[in-house]
């Protein structure tokens, strides 16, 4: 039977790809005095350099900042001006001040499911920038624990389950990226809750999971998650 449930952060409890995007187009418009926006080029460019530099910088604004400098220099045949890399760094800084909002009805959510389980927060990203939104959330009572990790894979979920000495089979995972938060938990034996969120960066949006999958259920909103979360339990049960 499901005993411990884990609840992703940013786009699952909190918004948070908004301030990314926004941040993007206003790097496409300091680029726009340099290259033609018309030319997909630039923003394939953009993502591979993310990508490319996860190894490096890990998750989070300040590795966009930088993977924004680096793309910059790298399309503009460097004459990008030392203004604008000034402006694309600030960037960087305006994400990691934005404000935490919570989804709606996410805390009642956190709340119901945390009557019948243990729940924990796994989030990955920035160790500052998520410790800071986790304290702004108000959220951080509600937990038995809060990792912040590198990486949300199959190693990240064994060593949690492990310390609470679970079989995977026991878990859930609810979160807005399949790829992070549903796919390796369900790999590994265990369950999940999909929350898609109405924006996902591309890099999270591959991913190997069967649309039927049958460890998975798709709720619309927080408040659906509950009865998800119970629905999985049955199912577990059998």
């Amino acid at each position: 039977m499901l005993q411990l449930i884990g609840f992703d952060g940013d786009d699952t409890l909190w918004h948070s790809e908004g301030y990314y995007r926004a941040a993007s187009e206003a790097f496409a418009a300091i680029m726009g005095r340099y290259v033609d926006l018309g030319d997909q080029h630039v923003h394939d460019s953009m993502l591979a350099t993310e990508q490319r530099n996860l190894k490096l910088f890990g998750y989070g604004a300040k590795g966009m900042a930088l993977s924004m400098v680096e793309t910059a220099i790298t399309i503009s045949d460097g004459r990008i001006s030392a203004a604008d890399i000034h402006r694309l760094v600030e960037l960087g800084k305006t994400v990691l001040q934005h404000p935490v909002e919570l989804l709606s009805g996410i805390r009642a959510a956190v709340e119901a499911v945390a009557q019948r389980y243990e729940v924990v927060l796994i989030t990955k990203g920035d160790l500052f920038h998520q410790e800071k939104k986790v304290a702004e959330s108000g959220l951080a009572d509600l937990f038995r624990r809060i990792e912040i990790v590198s990486e949300k894979n199959a190693a990240t979920y064994q060593r949690v389950l492990g310390e609470f000495a679970l079989q995977p089979a026991q878990f859930a995972m609810v979160g807005n990226s399949l790829r992070s938060d549903i796919e390796p938990v369900v790999r590994l034996g265990g369950w999940g809750v999909y929350l898609p969120y109405h924006v996902t960066w591309a890099h999270e949006l591959e991913n190997g999971l069967d649309a039927d999958e049958p460890h998975v259920l798709t709720v619309d909103a927080p408040a659906a998650i509950p009865a998800a979360v119970e629905r999985l339990r049955e199912l577990a049960a059998v």
